[in-house]
């Protein structure tokens, strides 16, 4: 089933499609206005465990198949310690170091990971627009990363604001968002293995409490003070994180993905930091600075370039090929003598 068909079911069924992304979007300016309050290890467990034990209650409830055997629990295990433990951990981090909207951009950067780990495991062909993509996408990751002082120096030839960025270079939060992206992608690539040994969605609900239950331990172990500070909006704030930023949207995102298409569907993912842009500005105060808004655009487009590559390539050859059809020159048909007729006297 295509996702036009999907759409064009029920007048309410595109605001269904966009909620994921949207809940995304919000619940990362959620966790940014509460982390100072808390701890990131806390506020990376709180956000996937009671999400996974949802997640599993809604799977008993439908009865779908629980894992059985030795294989099924080790891609869980792996998909837990990817998109789980390692994600949520750097994503928690990195929120401390950057802000709402900023972070978004970064971790939707994934797209461009998967395009390359796709392409070496299952011979994906990433195609002309997914390659310029791919390059706007460097370019625009590296604006947004990048302090500004040493992209400024490379066109004022200043040496002491290259040697300060080299040395403050890992000090700040964009490089821990562009780790969480890489822990995303290679866990999104390997779901692929995962659901041929379980059902997907049950899968998701066990990797959240097996990635979540780790992230409470090291909490406990480095951090204090995780909840004593947390106010009453700060633990809504938990809240709509972990249940409609993680169990609602994953559930939403894969009941829809099983349903549709999923390349069509998943290259709404570029909206997800559109929205904790804007919401971040509005509810947080947040200002990105000139190259970063360039940086934002470049990365945005770099999304949908890549996640569209297939599309366009289509329209590319749909639009060009009549032109190379009329830019030869038409053979002249070869005339055709009559033979003369003499009319009797």
């Amino acid at each position: 089933m295509q996702l036009k068909s999907l759409t064009s079911q029920s007048p309410w069924l595109p605001l269904v499609l966009i909620a994921p992304f949207f809940l995304w979007g919000t619940a990362m300016v959620a966790m940014k206005g509460v982390i100072d309050d808390t701890t990131p290890l806390f506020v990376a467990g709180v956000r996937l465990v009671p999400a996974g034990v949802l997640i599993l209650g809604a799977s008993w409830y439908w009865k779908l198949p629980q894992p059985k055997g030795w294989k099924a629990w080790l891609w869980i295990g792996l998909f837990a310690l990817l998109d789980g433990f390692l994600f949520q951990g750097f994503l928690a981090e990195g929120l401390t170091r950057t802000g709402a909207g900023l972070g978004s951009v970064m971790i939707d950067s994934q797209p461009i990971a998967i395009a390359l780990l796709s392409s070496w495991l299952f011979g994906e062909v990433i195609g002309l627009w997914g390659g310029i993509g791919l390059l706007i996408g460097i370019l625009g990751i590296s604006l947004i990363g990048l302090p500004d002082a040493w992209l400024l120096s490379w066109f004022s030839d200043s040496s002491i604001a290259l040697s300060w960025s080299w040395q403050n270079l890992f000090n700040n939060g964009q490089w821990l968002m562009l780790l969480a992206a890489l822990s995303m992608a290679t866990g999104t690539v390997s779901i692929r293995f995962v659901s041929r040994h379980v059902n997907p969605i049950v899968a998701t609900g066990w990797h959240m409490i097996l990635g979540g239950v780790p992230l409470f331990v090291l909490s406990g172990c480095w951090e204090s003070h995780q909840w004593q500070h947390i106010t009453g909006s700060g633990w809504l704030a938990l809240g709509y994180s972990a249940i409609f930023g993680s169990a609602i949207a994953y559930g939403l995102f894969f009941y829809i993905a099983s349903q549709g298409n999923l390349t069509s569907f998943t290259s709404l993912t570029f909206l997800t930091p559109v929205f904790a842009l804007i919401f971040s500005n509005l509810l947080l105060g947040e200002i990105l600075s000139p190259l970063q808004w360039l940086g934002v655009i470049l990365t945005l487009v770099s999304i949908y370039l890549v996640n569209q590559r297939e599309q366009l390539a289509q329209q590319w050859k749909k639009n060009t090929t009549p032109l190379v059809f009329n830019t030869l020159e038409p053979v002249p048909e070869p005339i055709q003598k009559t033979p003369l007729t003499h009319s009797k006297p």
